[in-house]
């Protein structure tokens, strides 16, 4: 049970409080808090016990989330409650951002009274959140400066709660119908300084965007289940369908959705290298950065970029590059964009850091984070075999994609 939420913003001030219970939560906790991130800094762990209280903590585009709690309970359910509250309130909002929430507090506050009851999660899915509560738009603001009225409550309790499918809109109808699935795939790999591969696995959605008519039933099928990972699924999953047979069988909400996510470990091959030589003395550092196609995954790779932060002991550089900018930053991190490697040479920079005075060597070696997008293929090599729907009045479209992007691509020198 959670009896109090705090919004901070990236500076520590608590921008909203919503105590959930009788017993109140004192501010005085965010504080402990605040201090308790900064000294832990990239360590810092989403469930904290704190002198007094159970934290639970999910950061959203500088936004901290923040619930406390004095009894025992399941630590996922805090931190799920809280990634669907950011979840839904970026839907809502546009976006999660210091303002829009300072903008929007009405709303916001709305929202968690349905959400919510008594520290207990109650109403979480979009869709039914949206019958109940109209989203922030310029009319309904103008008509709340000229009626007083600042409420965005609807009078009258969505059908969809009534049903064994509330995530999904009551008896919605379409002209045309129409369902996509996206495979959505990051990869994230830890190559060492010889090139040798450390680590490489994939973190996965499956994304539905469905207009479908009616109540449909859907039944998603893959050619290779057998190489997904911890599997977690949205409520409208039925799970004995995929115990017994690795089937997806669900009622899609309406709109878009993320369906399921997965994990493929233990991945052999990578698409690009990234070749670093570092080499100091007498007070200067030769940098020189090979990128180029290891296995190619038989599409167009692009957006390709390589990121690192220059050591402390750094008082300048000059760099240069044969393919693409290069970009230093005032906090010292550097920024090659490449694109897409060329045909005709493969990408390369070169260039001279300077160490302060008194210093010979380089003895603090920056880690480099190399970031590319692969449209049309899903490199844990997951494919979908078929998708049947029932309960249509008309043929639907079926439309597929698939999309892999860097996750935390690393590459030590």
């Amino acid at each position: 049970m959670l009896q109090c939420i705090f919004l901070l913003s990236d500076s520590g001030e608590v921008m909203l409080e919503k105590q959930l219970t009788g017993h109140r939560v004192d501010r005085s906790i965010c504080a402990w808090y605040w201090d308790h991130a900064i000294s832990q800094g990239d360590q810092l762990q989403p469930v904290i016990a704190s002198p007094t209280h159970y934290l639970f903590q999910v950061v959203r585009d500088g936004i901290t989330f923040l619930a406390c709690s004095q009894v025992e309970m399941p630590p996922l359910m805090g931190i799920e409650f809280l990634c669907r509250v950011a979840d839904v309130l970026a839907d809502y909002l546009g976006g999660l951002n210091e303002d829009q929430i300072k903008d929007n507090f009405v709303i916001v506050y709305e929202l968690l009274d349905e959400m919510i009851d008594n520290g207990f999660p109650l109403t979480t899915e979009p869709n039914i959140l949206r019958e109940m509560i109209a989203a922030p738009n310029i009319v309904s603001k103008v008509m709340s400066v000229v009626t007083g009225n600042s409420s965005n409550v609807s009078e009258t309790l969505p059908a969809a709660t009534a049903l064994c499918v509330p995530w999904r809109t009551t008896d919605p109808k379409y002209a045309n119908n129409e369902v996509y699935v996206d495979l959505v795939e990051e990869m994230d790999a830890v190559i060492n300084r010889d090139g040798t591969l450390v680590k490489c696995e994939i973190y996965g959605e499956v994304q539905v965007n469905s207009h479908l008519s009616g109540l449909p039933d859907l039944t998603l099928s893959f050619a290779n289940p057998s190489i997904l990972d911890d599997v977690r699924f949205h409520p409208c999953v039925r799970y004995r369908p995929w115990e017994s047979h690795q089937i997806l069988s669900f009622v899609p909400p309406d709109g878009q959705f993320r369906l399921m996510s997965y994990r493929v470990k233990k991945l052999k091959s990578i698409p690009l290298y990234l070749k670093p030589q570092l080499t100091s003395d007498a007070g200067t550092c030769r940098l020189s950065l090979l990128v180029g196609m290891r296995n190619d995954p038989g599409k167009t790779i692009d957006s390709i970029d390589v990121q690192f932060q220059l050591p402390p002991c750094i008082s300048h550089a000059d760099l240069s590059s044969n393919c693409g900018t290069v970009n230093i930053l005032s906090n010292k991190t550097c920024s090659w964009l490449i694109g897409r490697i060329p045909k005709d040479k493969a990408p390369s920079l070169s260039g001279t850091l300077v160490l302060e005075s008194g210093l010979q060597r380089l003895h603090v070696f920056p880690t480099f984070q190399l970031g590319f997008r692969i449209m049309g293929i899903a490199l844990s090599g997951l494919q979908i075999d078929k998708l049947d729907l029932k309960n249509l009045p008309h043929r639907p479209y079926k439309g597929f994609r698939a999309l892999t992007r860097a996750g935390h691509y690393e590459v030590r020198a």
